[in-house]
C-alpha cells in the first residue's frame, strides 16, 4: 500500500468534545421559557466525574446522565456549549 504524504489535521480534545456534542443524539426542551439542548451520556461514555447542579451530588464515572446547555443563548453556540452542565437524569427531569 502506498504511503500518504498528506499532512494530518491536528485538533485538540476540546475540538473533539465540541464536535461529539454537536453530532451526537440530542433533543431540544423548553423549560421556564428557555430553550435547552439535552444530550444523554451512556454509562460507557461517562469517563469523568461531574457535580450535578440539581442536587450538588457527584456523578461518578460510569454513570449514565444528561448534558444540558442553552439552545437560545445570545452569545452563540460555542459559548452555550462551553457553559454546558452535566445532570443526573432524574435531577433534570424534576428541575
Amino acid at each position: 500500500m502506498p504511503r500518504s504524504n498528506r499532512r494530518r489535521q491536528e485538533h485538540s480534545d476540546a475540538d473533539d468534545s465540541f464536535q461529539r456534542l454537536l453530532t451526537g443524539w440530542k433533543r431540544s426542551e423548553t423549560r421556564q421559557g428557555r430553550e435547552w439542548t439535552v444530550q444523554p451520556v451512556s454509562a460507557r461514555q461517562a469517563l469523568k466525574e461531574y457535580t450535578c447542579p440539581g442536587c450538588r451530588g457527584v456523578i461518578a464515572p460510569g454513570t449514565a446522565h444528561q448534558v444540558v446547555w442553552r439552545a437560545d443563548g445570545v452569545l452563540g453556540d460555542a459559548a452555550d456549549l462551553a457553559a454546558r452542565r452535566h445532570w443526573h437524569t432524574h435531577c433534570w427531569k424534576v428541575a
